[in-house]
This record gives structure tokens, sequence and C-alpha cells, in this order.
């Protein structure tokens, strides 16, 4: 199911959260970070929060959900639904891990995450 806005809210709110008291513990850690060191740990942040805001688009999209009866590309068999699926595909933001429905066949040994 689609989750609500507010349930979206929520968790970027708490990851956020999160990431803001990583970045004060490491502020806390260390002595005297010189600027690189800054912008390194900035970046690393950054890129974090913009993957989840991305996984969290991504996993509310319709085309994450199962999709009736889809077709073997090299047998026209139809694939067997196996649930939800961990797919990392690389993207701008880096790789963007989230979970996705996946057909397999069978008879070919072949699977595949439908576009929608």
């Amino acid at each position: 199911m689609k989750p609500t806005r507010e349930q979206q809210e929520s968790r970027l709110e708490q990851y956020a959260t999160q990431l803001i008291r990583e970045m004060l513990d490491w502020e806390e850690e260390m002595e005297q970070p010189n600027l690189t060191q800054i912008e390194e740990k900035v970046l690393d942040l950054r890129l974090r929060f913009g993957q989840e805001l991305a996984r969290g688009a991504i996993e509310a999209q319709e085309a994450k959900q199962p999709v009736p009866g889809p077709r073997c590309k090299h047998c026209g068999q139809e694939m067997t639904y196996k649930g939800q699926k961990p797919v990392a595909p690389q993207t701008w933001l880096d790789k963007v891990e989230y979970e996705r429905g996946y057909y397999y066949c069978e008879q070919c040994r072949v699977g595949f995450f439908p576009l929608g």
C-alpha cells in the first residue's frame, strides 16, 4: 500500500534528525577539522539524504506494485511473482536501494523487475 503523506514526512523527519545528530556527534569528536574534512562529511550526509528522498519517492510509485501476468521475453510463458526484492540501480545520487516487485520464469531461469 502506498504510504500517506504524513507517513512519508515522519520517516524523512526521523532520517534527517538522525543525520543531524550524526553531524553534531562528528563535530564533537573532531578537534579541529579542516575545510576538506568538513566538506567531505557534509557531502556524505547530503548524498545519503538525497538517496533516502529518492528511495521513498520510488517506493511510493505504483510501478513497485505487482503487475498482472507479465510474459517471459524468451519463451512467452507467464512469469511467477516472487514478491518484493531489493534492487539498487545506479542513479545520479549514486546507488539508491529499495524493494520492487520481482518476477521469475522457471523454464528459462530468468527474472526481471517490471517498469510499470
